[in-house]
């Protein structure tokens, strides 16, 4: 008994500091912890030591309960469970706080910067692989190599085998008949620069991606955004090659027809672009955004205040409404590309003789494929080159309608007029002048029969019109997280500040967002 009375206050002492060294991690090392026990005393002092002199004293006695503490379920525990209690308590208290610190709550506005160099890199990707399409050179490669298909031929061996496989493909047979190995060389360049070009893309966005999540340069969410970001451009390459395949086999498309890829498969590549595009967008503008409200925060609550007016409520669901609208009628140009309707009534506004072509050629028995024509409907929206264009024009005047009534909302309502910041008219005012120049060069590229220049501009036009709308909507929509961000800000500044920052409506307004 006397030995473990000895060793009683050396495990008292040591306890706290192995627990706090063996079950937390070393980030929670570097942060201030509570002391485990509040103060320690001398064990002759203490009243453990007067629990067991007075259990040594009555060790011939009958047990009891101040003998043996634990027996008493009202009484304090015993030592050693207080001991175990306090450990487990402050190993869960550590994990906790390691969890919710692995990540910074804001994010690097490197990031932001990265995230817009890369979409201005898809950017360009998107106008190259419509050069690519255009020049009928997407299916001079018949063979899916993601690592070994980075270097192109290098002897004159390796340009016969690729040669060879080319002419078994139905683009050689039904077009290109007689094209000698020079010519091959010039559409087989295009589309293996499009393919090493979207192997940068991934590897600029995987690796920096990695670094920024290791070295904790972002939020938990904006984590969580990259790695979805980064699975969207894996399957993006599935894509391609999934609709350079449709163009390899003569079975997907009318026999004796024009090889083309299918146009469904074309559009969900397309539109798998466009949406990687504007993600990386979207989380740059974000992120630069989020930075500048934290900077000022008395700026900030001005700025959030005013974006949640009620007179602006409605513009900024136009605003929402109108992204969509451009991106739908994206994707209906891209049924326009595969299906080369863009060949066909080249000229504005007639379609032939009226405003539209017949309906028996608008809806032909033509492209149903069930007896009873249940699909003539819809296959015709979608198969039908006339029916195709018809949508897309009917689409693109819609945004056009749309975009000037959002213009003429601005600056006629007396409302809007008043609340909308400066920044947002100057957003509105860019929309407006690009989607003038969209709608003049799509009626360009169609009166002079798709021209390769004109008609990758357009492809290049559709994206910056949404690029455009986008950012009108960074500077509309109200940023939720970057408001609660704020409102805790909020609460750490003193009551002076607190009170010269905005008045007390203000304030409510912004803590009902955290």
């Amino acid at each position: 008994m006397a030995s473990f009375s000895t060793m009683t206050p050396l495990l008292r002492r040591l306890a706290p500091r192995i627990s706090r060294d063996s079950l937390i991690c070393r980030q929670c090392l570097h942060q201030p912890h509570p002391p485990l026990i509040p103060s320690y005393r001398p064990l002759r002092n203490s009243s453990t030591s007067s629990t067991f002199k007075h259990a040594k004293s009555n060790s011939t006695h009958a047990p009891s309960a101040h003998a043996y503490p634990e027996a008493n379920p009202t009484k304090s525990t015993s030592p050693l469970s207080s001991l175990s209690k306090s450990i487990n308590l402050t190993s869960a208290t550590g994990r906790r706080t390691c969890r919710a610190k692995f990540f910074p709550e804001t994010n690097d506005r490197a990031v932001a910067y990265w995230l817009l160099g890369s979409a201005a890199s898809v950017f360009g990707i998107v106008v190259f692989g419509g050069l690519t399409r255009l020049t009928e050179s997407g299916l001079s490669i018949t063979e899916w190599r993601p690592v070994t298909g980075s270097l192109p031929p290098m002897s004159a061996e390796d340009w016969n085998s690729e040669f060879t496989k080319y002419k078994n493909s139905p683009e050689f047979h039904l077009l290109n008949p007689r094209m000698e190995l020079s010519e091959f060389k010039k559409i087989y360049y295009m589309e293996w620069a499009h393919r090493l070009w979207g192997r940068v893309v991934g590897i600029s966005f995987l690796l920096p991606a990695a670094y920024f999540i290791a070295r904790r340069r972002v939020s938990g969410v904006m984590a969580a955004k990259l790695l979805g970001i980064g699975g969207l451009i894996g399957f993006q390459g599935v894509l391609g090659w999934w609709m350079v395949k449709s163009g390899l086999k003569d079975d997907l498309f009318t026999p004796g027809s024009h090889p083309r890829v299918s146009q469904y498969r074309l559009v969900a590549h397309l539109g798998t672009a466009f949406l990687c595009y504007t993600a990386m967008l979207w989380n740059g503008l974000s992120i630069l955004r989020e930075n500048r409200l934290l900077a000022d925060i008395p700026t900030a609550v001005k700025k959030l205040d005013l974006l949640r007016s009620p007179s602006l409520k409605m513009f900024r669901r136009s605003v929402g409404a109108l992204a969509g609208l451009v991106f739908i009628t994206a994707m209906s140009g891209g049924l326009v590309a595969g299906l080369d309707a863009g060949l066909i009534y080249n000229d504005f506004p007639y379609m032939g003789v009226g405003l539209t072509p017949p309906r028996s050629e608008l809806f032909s028995d033509f492209y149903a494929r069930d007896p009873n024509g249940s699909d003539l409907w819809w296959r015709n929206l979608l198969e039908n080159p006339s029916t195709v264009q018809l949508d897309h024009r009917i689409l693109a005047t819609t945004t056009f309608t749309a975009v000037m009534s959002l213009w003429a909302y601005s600056r006629f309502g007396r409302a809007v007029r008043v609340t909308l910041p400066v920044a947002a008219r100057k957003g509105v005012r860019g929309v407006v002048h690009l989607v003038f120049l969209q709608v003049v060069l799509g009626i360009s590229t169609l009166i002079y029969l798709v021209p390769l220049p004109l008609a990758s501009a357009h492809q290049a036009g559709s994206l910056a019109l949404l690029s455009g709308v986008l950012v009108l909507g960074s500077r509309v929509w109200v940023p939720r997280r970057a408001a609660r961000l704020v409102a805790q800000r909020l609460k750490t500044v003193g009551p002076a500040a607190r009170k010269g920052i905005a008045g007390k409506p203000r304030l409510e307004a912004l803590r009902s967002a955290s």
